[in-house]
């Protein structure tokens, strides 16, 4: 196969790196704004470089979109005006509109587009998935939900994000349809800034909380923070009549014990999203590459995107007027 990747950036160099080493992928074309940046990454792993024009019109088979969110909308459209398939990291567009644009076009079209929400593809999630859909679970009651970041982003980023809950938590809303089975009927969300008053400037908190009701009455309760000093931690925990799981929680979790005679935790916690997430983000593109090809069903579609960016206007709309928001006032 022939495959684009468009952005060069951190998550770029990233997936150049699993493209490269996958033996499907005969040939990896890397495209960025700054040319530069491109013919590096594509050094480093023995592909070649151009401008983004160049790379989405030069006969491939595929392409990966890591650039930077802003331009997502733009691309993806130029990449299905070429009629390539397209794995898109998230979020597809930043905004409502331009979202269902995007999906109303890809349904009509028939186009294969793949979203980049990799816990779907992680071991501890899709076992969690297997327990819940068999049954061992039980009846579900509640689910709690942790994510906080090692460190807060940079300035430059903060106006750009879509703020805490269309960044860090996008994630969440979308692996709670996805394990769940259910959808989200009312949110009720909460924000501060603790520590960083940089957030503040841009209107965004750097500590969140919301309170989740499914649709089927599980409840949910979502916490998460820029910060944590100890790691990067990502953690779900799940209630039921018949087990009780959580995800997330082994050897490298950043949180300890002090409970007298608790062994600390073998470490070293998680630096960061990508090692955290490495194993998930490799078997996202591997199947990706099968969906190319016409060998797989899209685990993760554009109304997937649609949906999970619904849930977290809702959450922005509860935190901006103080009440809970139910899923039916978003368009």
């Amino acid at each position: 196969m022939r495959v684009g990747l468009l952005g060069a950036g951190r998550l770029g160099r990233y997936h150049a790196r699993m493209l490269a080493e996958d033996p499907r992928v005969r040939e990896l074309m890397v495209g960025d704004v700054d040319v530069e940046r491109a013919a590096a990454v594509a050094g480093e792993v023995g592909g070649r470089a151009g401008m983004v024009g160049e790379v989405v019109s030069g006969g491939l088979d595929a392409v990966v979109i890591a650039a930077s969110s802003t331009v997502h909308a733009k691309l993806v459209g130029a990449c299905l005006d070429a009629g390539l398939p397209i794995f898109c990291e998230k979020p597809l567009a930043p905004g409502l509109e331009e979202t269902v644009e995007i999906v109303g076009r890809v349904e009509a079209e028939g186009a294969v587009l793949q979203l980049g929400f990799q816990r779907r593809f992680d071991a501890g999630y899709i076992e969690a998935k297997r327990l819940i859909d068999g049954g061992d679970l039980g009846t579900l009651y509640t689910v709690r939900m942790a994510g906080h970041d090692p460190e807060p982003p940079h300035e430059g980023y903060i106006p750009q994000s879509g703020g805490i809950f269309r960044d860090l938590h996008i994630h969440d809303f979308d692996i709670l349809r996805w394990l769940t089975g259910s959808e989200v009927e009312q949110v009720y969300a909460q924000g501060s800034v603790r520590k960083f008053e940089v957030f503040a400037k841009y209107g965004d908190v750097d500590t969140s909380a919301a309170m989740i009701r499914m649709a089927d009455g599980v409840l949910v309760v979502m916490t998460g923070g820029r910060h944590d000093p100890l790691g990067y931690d990502i953690r779900m925990e799940i209630f039921g009549s018949g087990d009780s799981i959580s995800i997330g929680l082994d050897d490298r979790t950043p949180l300890r014990s002090v409970e007298p005679g608790v062994k600390p935790l073998a470490g070293p916690a998680y630096p960061n999203f990508l090692e955290r997430f490495e194993d998930a983000y490799r078997a996202e593109l591997a199947h990706f590459l099968d969906l190319a090809r016409g060998e797989a069903e899209n685990p993760c579609t554009a109304r997937d995107a649609l949906e999970a960016l619904r849930i977290a206007m809702a959450a922005d709309r509860s935190l901006a007027e103080g009440r809970p928001v139910a899923m039916k006032e978003i368009g």
